[in-house]
């Protein structure tokens, strides 16, 4: 029993890792894979693991960007410090909308958009915007190339458009890439700015489900918990590295027409399956 639950643990480690920095949106994937692979536990616990298991993911951002986020680094000028720190206020100010909105009405989201045809809805609506909004920009250059020239005011209407994420399906990094490019980032910069909003967001949630559910794991519980934050911070190095080789070359529309056809996906399984 402890394998096969290890190895649905790993599964959902490798969905998580992929899908949390793809702007594909994670919680339709785990959704639609949940119906295949259930964990032999409560629903409270999986409402929980479902949130915690980001914190594996979250820290292969921090991993990868150490450097670049460590204003305290002995390698940095004082001016690199304070460029590094301004990094940090930016982030602060983009996370605060979506911080108080989802301390506020956690639950309340949960149980009103927590379904598949949310998820459904909302996986082909952000599709069409990325084909629409690519289409847009064709032959357009950016104007917010470098996280310096990124004001305070952009980072907060970046964080506005994080909000949406609270709805299931949306995708914190669609919502977030998004934001930015209608606002004039580069690509590249937007999915790094992307990264950088999630840590305290997802530290945040994680802490906030885990504060719910309490600290008293079973031994299979915690077995299962540790599993898949660790796959999916493996999974997680990959995917981000992938995606920023990605779209060096490439836009978002590919990602648009795949969120489609999973959207159209799940309709058309609960519409079978029930």
């Amino acid at each position: 029993m402890l394998f096969i639950e290890l190895l649905k643990a790993v599964v959902l480690g490798i969905v998580e890792g992929i899908t949390e920095w793809l702007p594909i949106s994670s919680t339709g994937h785990m959704i639609l894979v949940e119906q295949f692979i259930q964990l032999n536990a409560s629903a409270l616990f999986k409402e929980m693991f479902f949130v915690v298991i980001q914190l594996g993911a979250i820290m292969a951002v921090v991993i990868l960007y150490f450097h670049k986020l460590n204003p305290f680094s002995s390698r940095k000028f004082s001016h690199e410090k304070k460029e590094t720190m301004a990094i940090w206020y930016k982030v602060i100010v983009g996370v605060l909308p979506a911080a108080v909105l989802g301390f506020l009405f956690d639950d309340w989201l949960n149980d009103t958009f927590y379904n598949y045809k949310t998820v459904a809805v909302m996986l082909i609506v952000y599709g069409i915007l990325f084909i629409v909004i690519e289409n847009r920009n064709k032959g357009r250059m950016s104007r917010i190339n470098d996280i310096k020239d990124l004001s305070y005011t952009t980072a907060f209407l970046i964080g506005m458009f994080q909000v949406l994420s609270l709805i299931p399906g949306t995708s914190r990094s669609g919502a977030t890439i998004l934001g930015a490019i209608i606002l004039g980032s580069s690509r590249h910069l937007a999915a790094e700015f992307s990264f950088f909003l999630s840590i305290p967001v997802m530290f945040g949630a994680s802490a906030l489900k885990l504060f719910k559910f309490g600290f008293s794991f079973s031994f299979l519980e915690l077995a299962i918990l540790l599993t898949g934050m660790v796959v999916a911070f493996v999974v997680s190095i990959l995917a981000i590295k992938f995606l920023l080789g990605y779209i060096r070359n490439n836009d978002f529309k590919a990602f648009g027409w795949y969120r489609i056809g999973l959207g159209i996906l799940v309709i058309a399984y609960f519409a079978i399956c029930g």
